[in-house]
C-alpha cells in the first residue's frame, strides 16, 4: 500500500496528508479504448465485458482541481452508457475536451476511468483552490463547468463547455483517486456514512433541479406529481422531494416489492403499472394507456397531475403529455427507452401544457440539495454495496433495471458504515429512517 493511502485509511491529519507523496498510479474502473467495437450487432451489451478494474496512471493536478480520495462512488445509469459506447463512444468526447489544449489534453487516453458520483477526502488541492484544503470530507458534484463563461455565473448547466464528470470526462469517481474541479466538491453531511452520502450528489440534484429549483417545475405545496420509476435512483429521490415540498407523490412502479419500498419513502400513492396494463410492449394505444393512468390517479386524490416526472423516454412519454393535467408540466431529464419521443400534439397545445428539459445541476442547486440532508429532512437511497473489485456486476443491475434506488461501491473504505462523525444526529434520525431501501434486496422483482 502507498504512503498516501495508507494516511488516508487511518484518517491522518491534514499536514500528514500533504507530506505523503502522491502514488504514480491507482486502481479504477475503466473503460479501454480497444473495446470501443466490443459490441457491434451484438444483442445483450452486457457492460461486465467491458468495464475493466485496474491500476491507472495518476493525472497532474490543474490550478483549480482538487485530488479526492475516494471513500465510496455508486452506479449512474450513465456509466451503463459509456460502458456499452453508445448512444457513442465516450471517448470521443473525451478528444473533444482535449482539443482546447492545456490541461484539458489530459483527458484524451486510450482508457476512461467512469464515474458520477463520489464521497471522500480532499488530499492535495491546486495553486488556485481557496475554499478548501486537505483532510476536508467532500461530496462530488458531477457538472464540470467553465467559471470564466459569463454564462455559467446565470446557470452553470446553461454553458456551452458544461460536461458531466466521469461521462464526458475523463478520471471519474469509480475509482481509489480521482480528480475534480473545486468548483464540484460539496460538504459531507456529517450524519451519513462514505456510501451513503456517494449515492446523493448525481440524482438527488438532478431531481431537485427538475422539481425545486427555479430552472425546473417549482413544484408548491399541494401540487400532485406523478412520478415514473418511482422505486429508481432518480425517482426515489423525488417521492422524497415532493414529500417533504408539501406536495402528493403518485409513484408508478412495477412490483409490489416496489410499491412497499417508495410507500416508505413518503409516496402518498402508488399506482403498479402492470396492473393497467402499461409496459414498455403493451401494443395497447398511447391515449388509452394514458386514460388508464389517468383514471387511477383521480381514482386515488381526485385530480390529475400538476407536474410529470420524466425521464423514462420513449415508452412513457407520450403517456405523460397527456396524463398531465390542463396547464400542467411535464419535467424530462433523460430517455432511458429511447430518445425519439412521439406524442399527440393536440394534448399538448390545446391543454397549455408546458415541457422543461432539465439536466444535471448547477453548484447552488446542489449545494441546497445537500443542505437538505444536512439538516436530516431527505434520507440516503441506498439499496446495496460492491466492492469497487466488482463494480462491473454492480453496473450490471443497473443495465437490466434490477436495482432498487442506488448501488454504492465500496473504493478505498474497507467496509460499509464508516465515515460517521456525527453520531447524535444519526441516533436521533434512527437507523431504520436513513435505511429505507435496504430491507429490500436489490435483485427483488
Amino acid at each position: 500500500m502507498d504512503q498516501l493511502t495508507e494516511a488516508v485509511l487511518r484518517d491522518a491529519s491534514p499536514d500528514e496528508l500533504e507530506r505523503a507523496p502522491v502514488p504514480d498510479d491507482y486502481v479504477a474502473a475503466h473503460l479501454r479504448q480497444e473495446d470501443v467495437g466490443l459490441f457491434r450487432d451484438v444483442a445483450d451489451k452486457d457492460v461486465r465485458r467491458s468495464l475493466h478494474v485496474g491500476r491507472v496512471p495518476m493525472p497532474e493536478l490543474a490550478p483549480d482541481e482538487v485530488l479526492v480520495a475516494v471513500m465510496a462512488s455508486s452506479i449512474n445509469y450513465n456509466t451503463v452508457w459509456s460502458a456499452t459506447f453508445s448512444p457513442v463512444s465516450t471517448f470521443d468526447a473525451l478528444k473533444r475536451v482535449a482539443k482546447a489544449g492545456g490541461w484539458a489534453a489530459r483527458h484524451d487516453r486510450p482508457y476512461q476511468v467512469v464515474g458520477s458520483d463520489a464521497a471522500g477526502i480532499v488530499v492535495r488541492v491546486g495553486a488556485g483552490v481557496r475554499r478548501w484544503k486537505a483532510g476536508d470530507r467532500v461530496a462530488v458534484n458531477a457538472a464540470v463547468v467553465d467559471d470564466q463563461d459569463p454564462v455559467t455565473h446565470d446557470d452553470g448547466m446553461l454553458g456551452a463547455d458544461q460536461k458531466a464528470w466521469g461521462y464526458e470526462t475523463n478520471f471519474g469517481g469509480l475509482a481509489h483517486y480521482t480528480v475534480v474541479r473545486a468548483s464540484q466538491l460539496l460538504p459531507k453531511p456529517a450524519h451519513l456514512t462514505w456510501e451513503e452520502t456517494a449515492s446523493i450528489p448525481l440524482c438527488g440534484g438532478t431531481a431537485y433541479r427538475m422539481l425545486v429549483g427555479e430552472h425546473g417545475a417549482r413544484i408548491k405545496q399541494g401540487d400532485v406529481v406523478l412520478i415514473w420509476g418511482a422505486s429508481g435512483g432518480l425517482g426515489s429521490f423525488a417521492v422524497q422531494l415532493v414529500k417533504n415540498g408539501g406536495g402528493i407523490p403518485v409513484a408508478v412502479v412495477s412490483s409490489p416489492e416496489k410499491a412497499a419500498l417508495v410507500r416508505r419513502l413518503g409516496a402518498d400513492v402508488v399506482i403498479n403499472r402492470e396492473e393497467i396494463g402499461i409496459g414498455t410492449d403493451s401494443g395497447v394505444p398511447t391515449v388509452e394507456l394514458a386514460k388508464r393512468l389517468g383514471r387511477a390517479v383521480r381514482a386515488e386524490v381526485g385530480e390529475d397531475p400538476h407536474v410529470v416526472f420524466e425521464h423514462v423516454g420513449r415508452a412513457t412519454f407520450g403517456i405523460s403529455v397527456i396524463v398531465a393535467r390542463r396547464g400542467g408540466t411535464v419535467v424530462t431529464c433523460g430517455s432511458s427507452t429511447g430518445y425519439e419521443h412521439t406524442f399527440d400534439n393536440r394534448y399538448f397545445w390545446m391543454n397549455l401544457k408546458r415541457i422543461v428539459g432539465s439536466h444535471g445541476m448547477n453548484l447552488f442547486e446542489a449545494t441546497q440539495m445537500m443542505r437538505l440532508y444536512q439538516l436530516g429532512q431527505l434520507k440516503p437511497v441506498l439499496s446495496e454495496v460492491y466492492p469497487l473489485a466488482e463494480a462491473a456486476e454492480a453496473a450490471r443491475l443497473v443495465q437490466q433495471n434490477r436495482h432498487h434506488g442506488k448501488i454504492g461501491v465500496l473504493c478505498l473504505a474497507p467496509e460499509p458504515g464508516l465515515g460517521v462523525t456525527d453520531h447524535k444526529t444519526r441516533a436521533a434520525l434512527g437507523e431504520e429512517w436513513l435505511s429505507p431501501l435496504r430491507t429490500v434486496p436489490a435483485g427483488a422483482a
